[in-house]
Formats: C-alpha cells, sequence, structure tokens
C-alpha cells in the first residue's frame, strides 16, 4: 500500500470545506492562547520568606542600573508558506491509498516474505490479527470494530510475536492437491476478427521501397495476424490459439484443423445456445502444431455481410473460458447490428447490458478481452469498450501500418494472477466516498491481473468520529488480496500498517506523493465520464489543477508530475466538449478515457499508451 501523504486528514469534507475549526494558524500553538496579555501573572506569595543573605547586593540598586524593557512573550513563529496558502483551503481529498496490484501478485518477487497457512479472522469485519493487534488473556479487541475475539495464545503468538513493529506483509498459502495444478503456458489467445463488408474500405499505404499501394482493412488484418502468429510461434509455441470470424454469420474455425463451426439466423441473439456451441468446440494443439493451418485459414478469409459483433464476443469468450488466463482481441470496423449486443436496431439499453453481462462472465471465467478499431470508424468505443475495462483489456484505435505491433503486443502473456479481489480495511468511522457502501469495509473485485496494474481508493473521517480519530493519534489499515496464480494456486496476500493522524491545517503540500494522487484523479475522472457524471467529473479537476498548481509554486514540477498534468488537461477538454446529455463519447474520447481509467505510475508498463496520446481535439463528441 502508497500513501499520497504522511498522515491522515481527518477534517476533509466531501464537499471539499473544513469540518472542523482545530487547526490553529500558527505553529507555536502554547504561545497564541496568551498573546493578548502584554505581562506574565504574578508569582503566588512564598508561605515562607528566608532572610536575604547580607553578602548579595541590593535588588533596588541592581534594578536601577539595568535598562528598562517591558516584559513581553516573544512574537509567533510565523506561518510555514505551504501552510498560509494551502492550510484549509485545497478542496481536494488527499487521503489516497494505491495498491500496484500487478506487483503484490507477483509473489515470485517476495521470497522473503513469512508464509502461513490460514489467518486468524475477527468474527464481525474479517480484519486479520496482526503486528498492530493486542491480546489479553485469550481476548482480541479489534482494532478495527471493536469485536471481542477470543484466541488461542500459542496462535497469537505465532501471529503477533514474530512480527513486530508498525506493518506487517504476509502470504497465506494453502494446501494444495494435485488437481489444482495447471501448466503454466495452457492459456488460449483468440482473435475475433471482423469481415463484415466494410471492411472491403481501402487506405492508401507507402511500401517499404516508396511506392504507393491501396490495401483494405481485412488486407491489413491478414497481414498483422500472420506477423503475429509466426511471432507467438517464436516466442510462446506452446500456447493455444484460435481464430473466429464474423459477418452475418459467427464462423468458429479454433485451431485450424477441424471442420468449422457456423452459427446464423436465430442462434445469433440465443445467448445459451452460442456459450453451449463455442464451449463444446474443442481446440486440442498448440500453436507449434497449427500454425500452418491457422496461416491459410487467415489468408483464405473474404470480406462481406453484416456486423454480427456480439454473438462472436460471445463466443470468442465461452472458447476461452476453460483456460484462466487467455485472451479474446476483437478487431472490428463498425457498430454491432445484427444479433445479440445490436447497437442500430435494438435497444441501447439491451445492449449495453448484454456487454456488461458479457464482461462480467469473462471475469468470472478468467479471461481478458482487448478491443480495437480503425482510425476514422464509428464502433461506438464507450460501449463496446466496457468489455475491455471490466476484463482488463485493452481499447485501441489502429491504423494499417501500426495494426501489426499492436496486436503483437496484447497477445504477450503478461497474466500474473486471475479471479483478484482487494479487501481494504480502516477502523470504524472511515468511509470511501464513491463507493456503494457507507462503511469502513470496501470490497472489490478485480479479476485478471496484468504486468503494472494499478488501482486505487479515497477514503475519508465522517464529521462525528473526527474528535475520536484525533484524540487516537494513529488510524490502522489493512488490505486482503486474494488470487489465483498462473499455476492456480490460491493465494491470500495481507498488508497491515498505522498512519498518524492530522488536519489539512498540518499537511506539508509540497511533500505529497503526487503520483498516487494523479493516478487516482485520472481513474476517477476518467470513470466519473463514462458514467455520465460529467459535472462531478468537471468539478474534480478544476480542483485538482488548482493543486498541482499551488504545489509547483513551493518546489520544482519534476518531469513525470509533468505528464500527469497533461493527463488532467486532456480529461478536461473532452468534459468539456460534453454540452448535452444526449452527447456520447466519440471513439477517439472512448479510447483516451478507458486508458485513463487504467492509468498507473509512469514507470509502470501499461502507462506508456496513455503518455503518448495527444490532447483530445473540440470534436471529440458525437451525437446520439
Amino acid at each position: 500500500m502508497e500513501f499520497a501523504c504522511s498522515h491522515i486528514v481527518c477534517n476533509w469534507g466531501p464537499d471539499g470545506a473544513d469540518v472542523s475549526q482545530l487547526a490553529p494558524d500558527y505553529e507555536n500553538k502554547a504561545s497564541l492562547g496568551r498573546q493578548m496579555d502584554m505581562f506574565p501573572p504574578p508569582l503566588p506569595p512564598r508561605r515562607f520568606r528566608k532572610p536575604r543573605p547580607t553578602s548579595l547586593p541590593n535588588p533596588s540598586s541592581l534594578a536601577s542600573q539595568l535598562p528598562v524593557t517591558p516584559l513581553s512573550l516573544p512574537p509567533p513563529v510565523p506561518p510555514r508558506l505551504d501552510l498560509q496558502e494551502g492550510g484549509n483551503n485545497f478542496k481536494v481529498n488527499i487521503n489516497v491509498v494505491s495498491l500496484r496490484v500487478g506487483r503484490l501478485v507477483d509473489i515470485s518477487q517476495d521470497a522473503g516474505l513469512e508464509t502461513f497457512q490460514s489467518p486468524v479472522i475477527c468474527g464481525k469485519c474479517s480484519a486479520a490479527l496482526s503486528c498492530l493487534s493486542s491480546v489479553w488473556k485469550r481476548l482480541w479487541v479489534c482494532e478495527f470494530c471493536g469485536f471481542e475475539n477470543g484466541v488461542d495464545e500459542s496462535l497469537a503468538q505465532v501471529c503477533i510475536g514474530q512480527r513486530a513493529g508498525v506493518r506487517s506483509d504476509d502470504l497465506y498459502l494453502p494446501g494444495k492437491s494435485e488437481d489444482d495444478y495447471q501448466n503454466l503456458e495452457d492459456t488460449m489467445v483468440v482473435f475475433c476478427v471482423d469481415i463484415s463488408g466494410s471492411m472491403t474500405v481501402t487506405t492508401e499505404v507507402t511500401t517499404e521501397s516508396g511506392s504507393t499501394v491501396h490495401i483494405s482493412r481485412l488486407e491489413g488484418i491478414q497481414d498483422a495476424l500472420q506477423r503475429t502468429l509466426a511471432f507467438m510461434l517464436q516466442q510462446s509455441p506452446h500456447r493455444r490459439v484460435a481464430l473466429v470470424t464474423f459477418n452475418d454469420e459467427v464462423v468458429i474455425y479454433g485451431d485450424g484443423t477441424r471442420t468449422p463451426l457456423t452459427m446464423r439466423d436465430w442462434a445469433l441473439v440465443d445467448y445459451e445456445h452460442i456459450w453451449k456451441q463455442a464451449l463444446g468446440y474443442r481446440v486440442p494443439h498448440c500453436i507449434a502444431e497449427t500454425y500452418q493451418h491457422l496461416t491459410n485459414r487467415v489468408k483464405e478469409l473474404g470480406e462481406h455481410g453484416a456486423t454480427a459483433l456480439g454473438p462472436a464476443a460471445l463466443a470468442s469468450v465461452a472458447l476461452a473460458s476453460k483456460y484462466p488466463g487467455s485472451k479474446v482481441i476483437l478487431c472490428t470496423d463498425g457498430r454491432a447490428n445484427i444479433g445479440l449486443g445490436d447497437m442500430e436496431q435494438g435497444n441501447s439499453t439491451d445492449s449495453k447490458y448484454f456487454y456488461r453481462e458479457l464482461a462480467l462472465q469473462a471475469v468470472e471465467k478468467g479471461v481478458i478481452i482487448s478491443v480495437m478499431s480503425f482510425k476514422g470508424t464509428d464502433c461506438c468505443l464507450a460501449d463496446i469498450g466496457r468489455l475491455a475495462d471490466l476484463t482488463g483489456g485493452r481499447v485501441n484505435i489502429v491504423s494499417i501500418g501500426t495494426m501489426a505491433t499492436e496486436i503483437q503486443s496484447i497477445s504477450e502473456d503478461n497474466v500474473l494472477a486471475t479471479s483478484a479481489t482487494a479487501t481494504l480495511l480502516a477502523p470504524d468511522g472511515v468511509y470511501f466516498p464513491f463507493e456503494d457502501e457507507d462503511n469502513h469495509k470496501l470490497v472489490r473485485e478485480i479479476g485478471n491481473v496484468t504486468k503494472g496494474m494499478e488501482i486505487t481508493f479515497e477514503f475519508a473521517v465522517k464529521p462525528d468520529y473526527m474528535e475520536f480519530c484525533l484524540e487516537r493519534n494513529t488510524l490502522p489499515f489493512q488490505l486482503h488480496l486474494s488470487f489465483k496464480t498462473r499455476d492456480q494456486q490460491k493465494v491470500t496476500r495481507i498488508i497491515t500498517e498505522q498512519r498518524p493522524v492530522t488536519t489539512s491545517s498540518q499537511i506539508l503540500l509540497g511533500r505529497l506523493n503526487v503520483a498516487v494522487l494523479a493516478v487516482h484523479w485520472a481513474q476517477l475522472c476518467a470513470s466519473l465520464t463514462m458514467d455520465g457524471r460529467v459535472k462531478e467529473a468537471q468539478r474534480h479537476l478544476a480542483a485538482q489543477q488548482d493543486l498541482l498548481r499551488h504545489i509547483s509554486k513551493l518546489r520544482p514540477i519534476q518531469k513525470e508530475e509533468s505528464i500527469y498534468g497533461n493527463w488532467m488537461e486532456t480529461m478536461t477538454t473532452i468534459c468539456d466538449d460534453i454540452k448535452t446529455e444526449s452527447q456520447i463519447l466519440s471513439d477517439e474520447a472512448a479510447e483516451v478515457v478507458y486508458q485513463l481509467k487504467r492509468a498507473s505510475s509512469i514507470n509502470s508498463n501499461n502507462t506508456a499508451a496513455v503518455q503518448k496520446k495527444p490532447l483530445v481535439g473540440k470534436k471529440c463528441m458525437a451525437s446520439m
């Protein structure tokens, strides 16, 4: 866990206002109450006075020799610049914690962590006994909810005695049976390719010799897929690769060695039928055995017909669902207009529901979906992009020249874990804004975890608990991260630490972790925009940019922090272009917003694409 601030600010309000008047304007608090008195109070009389020694000089004559100066207190220490300018005025909640999930699930990098079989859990809030816990006469009063738990003393010594301190990081590895084993390379990549009539559109391309030729979109995909197959043959020869195409029918070619399975007409609107048929289609061979078969299938493709994108995506997920950690790469150039998920003739609410349910089912099966479209097309990425957003995939708009590189990058095996769930616990009185439940426990279903993944949470102290938290002085936090490794081993990682409590006026703004804040701001504002809460996103963006400008006055801005500022400018441009509720994001704007929803610190692998994006122009929106 990485916090944006070294302390917990307990007097931040949901409207950005200071909810208390506890913080003074000066640092020497003890002196402030006495500034009105010019002289100190007189000393009380002594009950017994001893006679003055005759050897000492007469005090009256000594006083006449000393300069007369008024007695007064020293002047107050002037407030620091960051306290004076930023004290109680910033409207941004800096209570933010970041979880670099991609690192946390990679337990091979943390060989020194202590491992146990099972934690001791609180019977009320499910917090784990940790280095911050106190057990007295077999009784553990949970530091998060106050519940009294009976604990075996020997077990408590194992859980506490070996991890003294204010922070603990432990792995819990339950016993594993032979049935749980899975080959690390036994995953699948499914290429789900649009071959509808619009794929005949050509683009002028300059060859290596300098001449210009016109290449259709389908020809561009065929060339990119052949290059990708050759790449995977060299890099991952034991992975399974399958091909699915769609126009006004869906054809499952699998690994190219069997008779294709075709679904059309009524079958394209039957969810259960499509899932059952695709799930039963076997893909027994790896690419080392099927490379030539797949290459021939790709070369034989021809474009015609409508766009049954929804049924094809469903079939592809079902095909990959037998192998957790598998990927579906969806390539299209237009909106779905037939079958499930139809965006032109059907109800838009029904199509959004379909893609969301399919994404959730993919998460449950450990399948990652990425969506690719062509520049200059309208695929309604704001809707189908949810397939990638919820499953941990990418949303990219490519050209014919960059398609092969993008597909190769997406197909790389970067899945670290599946079925991941993060549970963040804070003490009573703490809540998490922007979350459904208003309590001190937050559960986030993550699903698939890839390299560089980072998620953030915002928290605050309820006004009624502010004084209690200040008296408590420190607050505990605990993360439970449960996941399955690539070999399907179940792991729970529990991190516990405590943070000191203060008020907003005591925060040194120049020392805030801007990286944690900026990643959270990007994810939050992108999420609000996608949910249609544009005005709320704009309000947050304005406050965030004000704070960044203030920090820039206190210390030099680092190179990476200027990149974070560009993220905020990009989101501001997109939000400002939304004039009415009848407008939705264009494909170009949706691509940027989805990438910012999965933003991470600039040294993470999946942030490069966001950095390279230019600011979105004024024509980012399209009417419904």
